[in-house]
């Protein structure tokens, strides 16, 4: 069975509108940008091959960072990753000081976590489209979020941890919703 292609126009739409969130999720998820440049690749080239029908913009943009992580997930079991040498590499981060303090702490959470702040600050994902995104429930959506923030205060104030919970700020505003 042959599927036709998708067109150019349709893919140049899909990377203008939605190739900075696949970037940057792919970015948090591998950390090298290496890695993170091979995803986005393969990510537009499954979108150019698949066949699936979209119910508008916000079901893309939710089909194309599911399949970010399911290419970062397949980069990072492979048996080439094991073998490549970790290259200390600096990931961009914001120029003000306190945010690009926020995200290298962010970088320094374990894979999930990392995740679930990514796409719940940077991208304005509620924790129920997180949970369809990434194949959980939104209760361990928020459990991961609730000790990223209290592993980020612990990182941030320099280990020391009182208790008392700050919030990050709220996610990006005008977010539709994913379907």
């Amino acid at each position: 069975m042959e599927h036709v292609l998708r067109t150019d126009a349709f893919l140049s739409e899909a990377m203008a509108a939605h190739g900075d969130a696949v970037y940057r999720l792919a970015l948090c998820r591998m950390q090298r940008v290496q890695d993170a440049e091979d995803v986005y690749q393969e990510v537009f080239l499954r979108l150019l091959r698949d066949p699936t029908e979209f119910d508008g913009d916000g079901h893309l943009k939710a089909w194309l960072l599911r399949v970010t992580l399911n290419c970062c997930h397949s980069l990072w079991r492979s048996p080439w990753q094991r073998r490549a040498p970790l290259v200390d590499q600096a990931v961009p981060l914001p120029q003000d000081e306190q945010a690009a303090a926020l995200w290298e702490a962010v970088a320094a959470l374990p894979p999930h976590q990392r995740t679930a702040v990514h796409l719940y600050y940077a991208e304005g994902y509620r924790t129920e489209e997180i949970a369809q995104l990434t194949g959980c429930s939104a209760a361990t959506v928020r459990t991961r979020l609730h000790r990223a923030r209290t592993a980020l205060k612990g990182l941030l104030e320099g280990g020391t941890d009182d208790g008392q919970e700050e919030p990050l700020p709220q996610p990006a505003a005008g977010h539709s919703p994913a379907r």
